[in-house]
């Protein structure tokens, strides 16, 4: 199975209101997610993706290539930014995404990923929605940014659904 160990967390800006009503998302609020990637993770990516670069597989490859050992593909890692905005807006549209990839990252990292509304715009009861990106390791180290784009059917902020 893919998912592993995830762990959410909603992070709201400064303006973010806690009464009893609905979490609405605003601009400045973070969405969190926690992941560890196993052997088993990259294996089964490598089989739906067509991606058997040895460099996932072979530790000496990896190490010939310049990287500690094994590495993790980079887009499994990128595909917790719309892991986040959909299990927080199931009905979400995934848009458009950037990425930088800094560092690498191998199995057994924990990553915490994260995705925060830098910008919200409605257009036809909808909600146009710009994200940063962001990946980091080891209590912070940034290993992925970029910027994503969603069409978000509310502002509601749902309990993440694992």
């Amino acid at each position: 199975m893919l998912i592993k160990r995830l762990v959410s967390s909603f992070v709201p800006s400064s303006g973010f209101s806690s009464s009893g009503g609905p979490r609405i998302l605003k601009t400045g609020d973070i969405l969190r997610q926690t992941r560890t990637f196993s052997e088993l993770d990259v294996l089964e990516y490598a089989k739906v993706s067509y991606d058997s670069n040895p460099l996932h597989f072979d530790s000496k490859c990896a190490q010939n290539a310049g990287f500690e050992a094994q590495i993790v593909h980079g887009m499994l890692v990128a595909a917790l930014f719309p892991r986040i905005i959909s299990s927080h807006f199931p009905g979400a549209i995934y848009v458009s995404q950037s990425l930088n990839f800094k560092l690498p990252v191998y199995i057994g990292d924990e990553i915490v990923s994260e995705v925060q509304a830098t910008n919200i715009k409605e257009s036809k009861k909808r909600y146009v929605t710009k994200f940063a990106t962001k990946c980091f390791k080891n209590g912070g180290v940034l290993v992925i940014d970029g910027e994503a784009m969603a069409v978000l059917p509310t502002l509601a902020v749902e309990e993440a659904s694992m």
